[in-house]
Order: structure tokens, then C-alpha cells, then sequence
């Protein structure tokens, strides 16, 4: 256990999943509520975009991480390709590099996750009472006042899943991170799971990395700790979405 507390790309690869962790949700739950909030009615039309939006979640993520990586390619990628063609860029960017690596792995999430959420976010909006809005629009309240005032504040106990969920996925996610980078370049994007995962299964043919199961158990043991402090620490934060109801 004393070895985990040493190695420094294990706190390197914790540092990383914050980073990812929380920039996938910082933007995913606003982008889902808004797509809610665009597409709560009932129409031919929306039913249709809620389907497409939400298509993405269903995919492999094993196959998403792949069409990902074909998009992303920094020589042959449609996203560089498309982008040289407008002129925005003059030579092709490498977004699995260094640089761009942990931004590439947050859309990817953010694009495979984003309607999962909005369908929490839907029923929610539909379980609020339409009489306090209406009382609140009476009463002078205008759209974006009785959003802040009136529909947020009911939809506090769904909200509060929905954070939990987004936040416990994002700490627990392998696949984007594995099929994508594989944790590099340089441990740039390597995160808690993946981390751990690696001394038990190799993650590729080329990985340097021996199986020490031990190692990987301690590991695992440390990141499981870390992430029970995460879950106590917002379950204590998030009291107050309960009684705002």
C-alpha cells in the first residue's frame, strides 16, 4: 500500500480523472438541460431530435471510441480535413497529443452521454407543476425568473440524481479513455480506472505494463476510498436540492 502513496503517475493519473471528471460535467449538464428545455413539448418534430440525440448513448463504447478516433486522426481525421477546408486551420492538429488529448476525451464523453441526461432532465421538467408556473407568470415573473425561481428549484431531487450519476460515470469511465489514448501520450489522459485495470489485463499488445495483481488491488483499493470521498462529500453538498423541494 506504501508503494501507491509513492508513485507519482498513479497521483499524476487521480489528477487527470478530476480534470476529466468534472469538465465532462461542467458541460454536459448544462447541454442537457438546455436540449430539455428546447425540446420538452410534445411534437413530431421533437420526439424525432430526442431520438437522435439520444441514439449516441446506446452505442458501444468500444465503437464510439473508434469513430472517434478515425474523426480525430491528426493526418488523415475528417475533423482536420473539414477544417482545413474552411481555412480555420492551415496544418493538421494533433488532438490525441499532449495538448489536446484530455479536451478530445471530454467532447467524445460529453457526445455519448449528453442524451442520457436530457431524458432525466425531460421527465423532470414534466413532473413540475404547471399551476406554480402559471401563478409564477401571473405574479409578473417572466421566463427566465420563473426558470431560476420556479422549475429549478422543483426539479432539486431529480437534479440531485442526475449529478450523482454524471459524476460517478465520469470517475468510472475506461472504455473512451482506453480505446482513444490508451492513457497517453505520457500519461496524459491515464485516470484512476484505467490506471488500476492495467496491472490486471494488458491494455494492449504494446503496453510495457506487467501484471502485478497485488499492485493493482492496492491500487484499486486507494482510488475506491477516493471516490467514496467524492460521493460523501456531494451527498453532503447536495442536502439542500432535497429541501428546496
Amino acid at each position: 500500500m506504501a508503494r501507491v502513496f509513492r508513485d507519482e503517475v498513479y497521483w499524476k493519473s487521480v489528477a487527470n480523472t478530476f480534470v476529466y471528471g468534472f469538465g465532462k460535467v461542467l458541460i454536459i449538464i448544462p447541454l442537457a438541460f438546455f436540449l430539455a428545455l428546447l425540446l420538452n413539448k410534445q411534437t413530431k418534430f421533437n420526439g424525432v431530435a430526442q431520438s437522435v440525440i439520444f441514439l449516441p448513448t446506446i452505442m458501444s463504447s468500444a465503437v464510439m471510441g473508434l469513430v472517434f478516433y478515425l474523426l480525430f486522426n491528426a493526418y488523415n481525421g475528417e475533423i482536420n480535413q473539414y477544417l482545413m477546408g474552411l481555412g480555420i486551420i492551415k496544418t493538421p492538429i494533433n488532438w490525441l497529443g499532449k495538448d489536446h488529448a484530455m479536451q478530445t476525451l471530454i467532447i467524445t464523453a460529453i457526445w455519448g452521454g449528453v442524451g442520457n441526461y436530457m431524458v432525466y432532465f425531460i421527465a423532470g421538467l414534466q413532473q413540475v407543476a404547471k399551476d406554480v408556473q402559471e401563478s409564477a407568470k401571473i405574479d409578473g415573473a417572466g421566463p427566465i425568473k420563473t426558470l431560476w425561481f420556479v422549475t429549478i428549484p422543483m426539479m432539486g431531487p431529480i437534479l440531485k440524481i442526475i449529478l450523482m450519476l454524471a459524476i460517478t460515470s465520469a470517475f468510472n469511465d475506461i472504455t473512451n479513455v482506453m480505446v482513444l489514448t490508451e492513457g497517453g501520450p505520457n500519461n496524459a489522459t491515464m485516470v484512476m480506472s484505467l490506471y488500476a485495470y492495467q496491472y490486471f489485463f494488458p491494455v494492449s499488445a504494446s503496453s510495457s505494463v506487467i501484471p502485478q495483481y497485488g499492485y493493482g488491488a492496492a491500487v484499486s483499493v486507494v482510488s475506491a476510498a477516493i471516490a467514496g470521498v467524492i460521493t460523501v462529500i456531494y451527498l453532503r453538498l447536495s442536502r439542500k436540492l432535497d429541501e428546496i423541494y
